[in-house]
Parts: structure tokens; C-alpha cells; sequence
């Protein structure tokens, strides 16, 4: 490989390197936070049962009939090290290595007959051991049945009966200004309770995380709430608490800025879970690039709102729905589209097979196209798509690293031995370019195979290295 020019690999290092000014924190409690046992008796505050006459409200009677439906969960993973002599028991105790990392977070129970529980991604990650306290006290041994990193959805099963389960509400149906609850296990201190209201719907655009639709609220969702319910005032589970938002070095704690991920789009995902172990997504099947000023000018677009089609691909939905190249995209079943990220989002989010409305600016007439998504592949073997690249697996990027705005396909495997292999390929190559051209999904890497071309030169990352490879 050879080095590019010194502007591209500045652009690339600045795509690596940009620091945020604000930030999520993921609700999750680290290893230096104690579990507490969440079976241990809580303070009650002694309040009048009237006032001036009146009965007081209270949450407590739709309490008791959520707080048993939501758990403690504790992950274990194991530290490893390269160093031979920090794998020595002795050595690891002398010098204070850890021999585990743990870290909290909550799950709710969502079946009670098969012991399933909601919880995030993040809270189960990388783990090697998951523990799950129940609120009456009992610990037991949980397993993953599946998760999807894109939307941060885990599911986990628990060998348990005499469960309590959460009905999963229709988060659709929900309004800015609905009260909800926030159950949880922050800091590791027990079972907490805090609440709120539905500060705003359908948040997105936020760097480094997945799929997202949000629901933001003012109940205070702390490290450790990860995994845990939010539910309206009939303690049905509207949300799946996920992060706060802070400004970046900020002592100020929650500020009131909470994020859960909605429960119709959690239930979808584990229903896939259980069917198939995997979350199958819709493609609308174009190639979409922002607005900048100069094309709304030239198009004499009333905003720069939207997203510019430049590329449709053969075969694939936007086609068939009569998409064109030039078009604008403003909306996608009645969610605005912002711009290119905010269309991948969209797609992500809508059903695979079912009509969806796709709103674009064609020509300055305004036009409301119908498609039926298509699966989204994840994966492409090297040899359906030229000679040159059998034995190579290719994959999409994963969507926190396109957040961060990078754009490609990553060599997923390369066999050893093969014609990949002999052409100094290699897994977790990232492919940014096929002969000069743009590949920021695979989709786009079938595109610009589908000629055949004699010469076959790819951009790549590798490491630190950028480069051009040329195969044989």
C-alpha cells in the first residue's frame, strides 16, 4: 500500500479524532459502584392521607405492580492481558490486577411464563457472566438470547417463575407532556423510583450511538438505569431507559435531559430476537448526499431540509417505487428527514416489506412516492462479486463508526489461501473507495462491481495506514 496525500489521511484522522461538546452517558454503573441488595427494606415518608379535604394523589398503588418487574443486573467480564506473567493468580493479587470487571444496570421483565427480560446492549456487553436480582431478592444466572448493538436492545432470559411482567404499551400513542416513571437501579444504591414527564419525541441525530428514536424526559434516568422502565400512569412500559445528556466536563449531574428507547421499537426487536437472532433492516436502496448551500441554491430549494438522491440502486425499492436521481427526500412516513444520516436512520427504523410514503422535491413539485423496503444485507462473500476477492466476506460499517463519520464497507474475514488472501487483504480492512469511486455501504460495493471493471484498485484504511490496493 501506498500512502495517499496528506489531506486524505488529515481528513480521515479528524473523522477518528473530533472531540464531542456534549455527550451521552450511558445509564450504567461502573465497577468501583458496590451492588446493594435490592431486597433491603426502603424508607417510606409518613404523608397525610388528604389535604384541605382532599385525597392525595399517589403513585404507589400502580408502583407496587411495576417494582417487581424490574431487575438488577450485574455483568461480569473477565480481564484479560497479554502480559504472561498478569495471568498468574499470585501475581494479579500482589500487584492489584482485577481479575474481573463488573458494571450495573436494570432489565424488566417482559414474560413471565419464558423469564424474558428487556435491558440495553450496553448493560450485557462483552460479558462473560450475567447475574440478575430480582426485587424480592433472589439472584440468579442470566442468558443472552440475543442483541442488537444498532438499537441497544438485549434480551435475556432467566430461570425463575412467580415473575411479574410489564405489558409492553403502544409508545406510538404517546404525546410531549404525558407523565411517565422512571424504575431503575441508579448508582447500585436499590431500586429507585423518579419521575417526570414526555419532554419531546423522535429524538435523533446524536453522535455514536445507533438507531435512533427517542423518547426524552425530565425523570431523572442516573448511571445504573440502563435497562430499566419507563412507564406511563398505568404502569405499562412505554420506554427502555437508556442515557442522560450532559455538556461535556459538566458537574452538574442530570440536568434533566433523560433518553429511553420507545417500546414498540423494543418489542420489534425482540421479536426478531426470538425468531431469528437477529434484527433484520429495510434499504430504500439509494445513495444519498446533504444539502449543502450551493445545491439549494442551484435547485432553488426553499431549505437546505432534506437529502439529495445521487444514485438509485438497480433492483432495489426506490426504483421500484419511481425514486430518481436529483430528487430531494424530505420525509420518510411523516418523519421529517434532516439530512443523509437522518435517511439511514429512517430506513433503519421502518419495517422491512410494509408500504411506507417517502416525500421528495422533484423538479420544485412536491411528490409523495410509495416503496416497500428491502432487507438490508449485512454480509456479501467476495466471490459473488468478482474473482478477484474470493475468499473475502464484506461487511457493513458498524453504525456508531458511521455516527462518527466514516463511510465504507469493512473486510469482515478473508480465508486463508485464497485469491483475497494473495492479494494482501485482510480482515478489518476498511474499504472507502473502488477505483476513485465512493463505497459508503455495500449496496453501493455491488454497484460499482456490477460492470466488471478490468482494473480492480481499492481506498483503503488499515490500522493508521491509509492507502490504495490494486488486486490481481
Amino acid at each position: 500500500m501506498r500512502p495517499l496525500p496528506t489531506t486524505l489521511s488529515l481528513l480521515l484522522a479528524a473523522a477518528f479524532g473530533g472531540a464531542a461538546v456534549s455527550h451521552f452517558e450511558p445509564a450504567r454503573t461502573p465497577a468501583s459502584v458496590a451492588p446493594i441488595d435490592v431486597a433491603l427494606p426502603q424508607a417510606r415518608a409518613a404523608l397525610p392521607a388528604e389535604a384541605g379535604g382532599q385525597p392525595l394523589p399517589s403513585l404507589a398503588p400502580m408502583l407496587r405492580n411495576v417494582t417487581p418487574a424490574v431487575v438488577n443486573i450485574q455483568s461480569k467480564q473477565i480481564v484479560r492481558t497479554n502480559n504472561p506473567l498478569a495471568n498468574d493468580p499470585l501475581f494479579r493479587q500482589a500487584f492489584g490486577i482485577p481479575d474481573f470487571r463488573q458494571s450495573l444496570g436494570s432489565g424488566v421483565v417482559v414474560d413471565a411464563a419464558r423469564g424474558l427480560v428487556l435491558t440495553n446492549n450496553h448493560v450485557i456487553a462483552d460479558a462473560d457472566g450475567i447475574t440478575v436480582t430480582l426485587a424480592d431478592g433472589r439472584t440468579l444466572e442470566g442468558q443472552v438470547v440475543g442483541a442488537d448493538p444498532d438499537s441497544d436492545v438485549a434480551l435475556v432470559r432467566i430461570p425463575a417463575d412467580h415473575l411479574t411482567a410489564l405489558k409492553l404499551a403502544d409508545s406510538t400513542q404517546l404525546q410531549v407532556g404525558d407523565f411517565v416513571v422512571a424504575v431503575g437501579n441508579p448508582f447500585g444504591l436499590g431500586q429507585t423510583v423518579t419521575s417526570g414527564i414526555v419532554s419531546a419525541l423522535g429524538r435523533s441525530g446524536f453522535q455514536g450511538l445507533g438507531y435512533q428514536n427517542f423518547i426524552q424526559t425530565d425523570a431523572s434516568i442516573n448511571p445504573g438505569n440502563s435497562g430499566g422502565a419507563l412507564v406511563n400512569l398505568r404502569g405499562e412500559l412505554v420506554g427502555i431507559n437508556t442515557a442522560n445528556f450532559n455538556p461535556s466536563d459538566s458537574n452538574n449531574g442530570n440536568i434533566g435531559i433523560g433518553f429511553a428507547i420507545p417500546s414498540s421499537m423494543a418489542g420489534d426487536v425482540m421479536r426478531q430476537l426470538l425468531a431469528t437472532g437477529k434484527v433484520a433492516r429495510g434499504s430504500l436502496g439509494v445513495e444519498a448526499q446533504d444539502l449543502s448551500d450551493r445545491i439549494v441554491r442551484a435547485m432553488k430549494l426553499a431549505s437546505s431540509h432534506g437529502t439529495l438522491v445521487a444514485r438509485v440502486y438497480p433492483g432495489s425499492a426506490a426504483q421500484a417505487a419511481g425514486v430518481q436521481v436529483g430528487d430531494v427526500i424530505t420525509a420518510m412516513n411523516s418523519q421529517q428527514i434532516a439530512n443523509s444520516q437522518a435517511l439511514h436512520n429512517q430506513e433503519g427504523l421502518l419495517p422491512v416489506g410494509k408500504p411506507v410514503t417517502v416525500n421528495v422535491v422533484r423538479d420544485g413539485q412536491s411528490l409523495v412516492l410509495s416503496a416497500a423496503l428491502k432487507v438490508q444485507a449485512d454480509k456479501l462473500a467476495g466471490a459473488m462479486l468478482d474473482p478477484r476477492l474470493q475468499g473475502a466476506t464484506f461487511g457493513d460499517l458498524p453504525l456508531n463508526l458511521k455516527q462518527k463519520g466514516l463511510a465504507g464497507v469493512v473486510v469482515a474475514q478473508v480465508a486463508p489461501g485464497s485469491r483475497a488472501f494473495a492479494n494482501n487483504l485482510q480482515r478489518g480492512d476498511l474499504v472507502a473507495q473502488i477505483n476513485g469511486t465512493d463505497v459508503p455501504d455495500l449496496a453501493a460495493l455491488q454497484a460499482a462491481l456490477e460492470a466488471k471493471p478490468t482494473r480492480l484498485q481499492f481506498t483503503l484504511l488499515r490500522g493508521q495506514l491509509v492507502g490504495t490496493l490494486s488486486l490481481q
